[in-house]
């Protein structure tokens, strides 16, 4: 037995795929720690550029719409499907067998163009986030990592790369996992269960030794302890998922409306729309006071620290996020919705006279699930961000809540659902390919 296992080892078709994957695996770890940079430095030379007094406050009104256009020009020229999040992309990718299919959504190419187009749009003010178009990295990266080992179970192989991806964006671990089994794949199959962990694992490593260990929205001390904080739990579940599904839906009809409406001149009337809704996002902004502009980092990881946000904010930052996603630049819904979600359950802690940390993590878990469709997901992305363990309880309840109340608002799952389009126009680019001649 130990000469057979020598023998393996010493064989280079055993250990070669198992090097390249594990390099595949630690660059997701190290691009994740880069493109996180990068975006905050993005955020931040966008709040300088704009200040809080005086004339600079209105320049987002032109900053934002061109720097919208921009974005939208380059993805539908240069880099085609990398609009929006990258999860669909990444979940289209695993139904698809054809790999030239496969790469039209995942490829270095992809990598690039998604990376620099969310950075652009962060520092033109987009309501968008990084964490989303990480997973298409992850999955690419991954992807283009079994190309060069020669690796089989290519579909097991995208499923690690986005869970790389969502555990080193944010310090999350276990949340990789279970948005792996319960987001990608919604059936998981037991031969990718160690590609998944040794993939998270090894990203982990990576982000770690950059930037250490952390909560990425800090630590929350608030804890569940009587009645008026259960009664939290049941207002942040039914009316975060409420709000969630709300968002969902409105995303899926307008995204349905305007493929539509956009068919018959696509590039122009992409970078039509991108102008007009980057010019919305600008005015919410200035009228938020810059609150809404970017991910909501900021915002959310005060909420959760026990410092109230304006009722409203919720609600600006809910059409900001909207807003720039149907606008078809490249960017993620992750962190705004999380934003979102602390902001709702914020205000709804001010108005039970709740502690307002944990009214931001139950608001987060309740919008996230309702958004997404992904309670398991909601609840342990949220508890390793945050560090909640004493309301464990409350979270899984709130996040279940959510769901519940999503479910019958809208049936169909945000991410599954804009998969779909992705499939489907590689089904019709096969139809439409001629027929191989017979000899």
């Amino acid at each position: 037995m130990l000469r057979r296992s020598q023998a393996m080892w010493g064989n280079r078709r055993v250990w070669r795929p198992r090097l390249v994957f594990w390099a595949g695996a630690l660059a997701i770890g190290v691009i994740s720690v880069a493109f996180s940079k990068l975006a905050d430095i993005a955020q931040h030379l966008f709040h300088v550029m704009t200040g809080t007094h005086g004339w600079t406050t209105f320049l987002p009104l032109i900053i934002t719409p061109l720097g919208f256009g921009f974005c939208a020009f380059m993805a539908m020229r240069f880099f085609p499907n990398a609009q929006g999040s990258g999860i669909p992309q990444a979940i289209a990718a695993r139904h698809l067998t054809d790999d030239d299919d496969r790469a039209r959504l995942l490829s270095l190419k992809m990598v690039t163009g998604k990376i620099l187009l969310t950075i652009v749009g962060l520092f033109c003010g987009a309501s968008i986030g990084r964490e989303g178009p990480t997973v298409q990295v992850g999955a690419s990266l991954m992807l283009q990592a079994a190309r060069w080992g020669k690796m089989a179970h290519a579909r097991g192989l995208i499923m690690a790369g986005s869970a790389a991806g969502i555990a080193a964006a944010f310090n999350t671990p276990l949340a990789g996992i279970v948005f792996a089994i319960e987001e990608m794949g919604r059936s998981y199959e037991s031969r990718a269960n160690g590609l998944v962990l040794t993939a998270v694992i090894l990203s982990g490593l990576a982000a770690i030794g950059l930037v250490g260990n952390y909560t990425y929205f800090g630590e929350s001390a608030g804890a569940s302890t009587g009645f008026s904080d259960w009664l939290l739990v049941i207002m942040c579940g039914v009316g975060g998922g409420a709000f969630g599904a709300g968002f969902s839906a409105a995303a899926l009809k307008a995204s349905r409306r305007i493929r539509r409406w956009a068919i018959s001149k696509p590039l122009h009337r992409m970078i039509l729309l991108a102008v007009i809704c980057g010019f919305a996002v600008a005015l919410i902004g200035i009228l938020s006071g810059g609150m809404t502009f970017g991910t909501g980092y900021e915002q959310a990881r005060g909420a959760v620290e026990g410092n109230a946000l304006p009722w409203y904010y919720f609600l600006e930052k809910l059409l900001a996020g909207f807003l720039s996603m149907v606008s078809g630049i490249p960017g993620g819904i992750f962190a705004p919705s999380l934003s979102v979600g602390a902001g709702f359950g914020s205000a709804v802690g001010q108005l039970l006279g709740s502690n307002i940390g944990l009214a931001a993590i139950l608001g987060m878990a309740g919008y996230f699930a309702g958004v997404v469709q992904a309670p398991m997901t909601a609840f342990v992305i949220i508890l390793e961000m945050t560090g909640s363990h004493n309301s464990v309880i409350a979270l899984m309840c709130t996040a279940m809540l959510g769901y519940g109340t999503a479910r019958m608002i809208s049936h169909e799952p945000l991410y599954h659902a804009l998969s779909r389009v992705f499939i489907a126009d590689a089904i019709r680019r096969k139809r439409a390919e001629p027929a191989p001649l017979a000899e």
